[in-house]
């Protein structure tokens, strides 16, 4: 995405880590004086490392380092939702010019701090807080992850598929319903009864790790899965989705993974053959622009939502699995998200952003 497409659209987009309530670290750049732009990030608990939505956050900051060399950028983690408000609090303290927070877990904190220190600019991603000095980034995921379960439901050879989340959130249920969708519109249009296992979008009932870092729990919900038959899994659960990979890495091409937030291929590359693809947010992209827009003096403020047509979601390259899908589904997956752009797919997940 570039920079005017965002704010043409009045918004930008942003994710953050998490990982161990440490107070701000000093940057070995400098502070925010002498003309330097010093943008701050507090990530979520899935920690800086998480090889998901924390990481791809981290990165768009370091791009916007690299961009232009008056900004400087640091984080501190948090080790729980409890470390929230005070991580927020110590980057205020701290005369940042711009403080991202990352995920929607932190939308409550955020709003406090900022009512709070209304000269204060703040961004959060995966969450909508309405307040002139808080910029929101969301992202409309449950549309390629229409395309993922489309495209899983006719690559699998059990007729069984299944998605699970780390936890009951919106940023994570829109994942789910998505893909829920696609395998639902492959089995119309197919004629075929490919199920979903691990999430009903009708009852919004599924399973969860309860963790976006346990990659033991990923294992065994994973195993469990692949008892059950499915040989395609859709982790939306940060780096507990570690643990998928490293089971169906195992399975020596029977099972794949569908990873999610960051293309796998580039964030966990160990397990790069067993990612069938990834459904991708542009948050990096998005968090990049933010800061240098910010450091611009340009305005942060409104509500950005990335989707298909404006490039702000999207499904990742097939990588070692390009020759193994066949070549009519991937024009049928193409068509699919072209006409979701163009309305004559509707996807229904209530998670949505507006």
């Amino acid at each position: 995405m570039r920079l005017v497409t965002v704010l043409a659209v009045g918004g930008l987009s942003l994710a953050v880590a998490a990982g161990c309530g440490k107070p701000p670290a000093k940057n070995a750049s400098g502070g925010s004086g002498g003309g330097q732009y010093k943008a701050c990030m507090v990530t979520d608990t899935g920690g800086i490392d998480d090889h998901s939505f924390n990481a791809s956050a981290w990165q768009g900051m370091q791009d916007a380092k690299a961009a232009d060399s008056s900004v400087v950028v640091q984080n501190t983690q948090s080790s729980s939702e409890q470390d929230y408000e005070p991580n927020l609090t110590k980057f205020v303290q701290a005369k940042c010019d711009l403080i991202v927070g990352v995920g929607g877990l932190m939308a409550d904190a955020v709003t406090k701090v900022a009512k709070a220190n209304p000269k204060q600019q703040f961004a959060i991603i995966d969450a909508n807080v309405a307040l002139s000095n808080v910029y929101s980034m969301q992202f409309n995921t449950a549309q390629p992850a229409f395309q993922a379960g489309y495209l899983a439901a006719g690559m699998s050879k059990t007729g069984k598929v299944a998605t699970y989340g780390g936890l009951k959130i919106p940023p994570v249920t829109i994942y789910e319903d998505g893909f829920a969708e696609g395998v639902a519109y492959y089995n119309q249009q197919k004629h075929k009864s490919v199920k979903l296992l691990g999430w009903d979008e009708k009852s919004q009932k599924g399973v969860f790790a309860n963790s976006f870092t346990d990659q033991n729990k990923g294992q065994s919900i994973t195993k469990t899965f692949l008892s059950q038959g499915a040989d395609i899994v859709l982790p939306v659960a940060g780096g507990t989705a570690q643990g998928t990979a490293s089971t169906t890495a195992a399975s020596n091409g029977k099972q794949s993974t569908i990873f999610v937030d960051f293309d796998g291929c580039v964030s966990a590359s160990t397990y790069c053959k067993t990612f069938l693809t990834s459904v991708t947010k542009g948050i990096a992209g998005s968090v990049k622009d933010a800061v240098v827009a910010g450091q611009k003096g340009k305005p942060l403020t409104g509500s950005y939502i990335g989707d298909l047509k404006n490039k702000g979601v999207g499904l990742a390259p097939y990588h070692d699995w390009d020759s193994k899908v066949p070549g009519a589904l991937k024009t049928e997956v193409t068509q699919i998200g072209a006409d979701i752009e163009s309305g004559k797919i509707t996807v229904k997940s209530t998670a949505q952003p507006k």
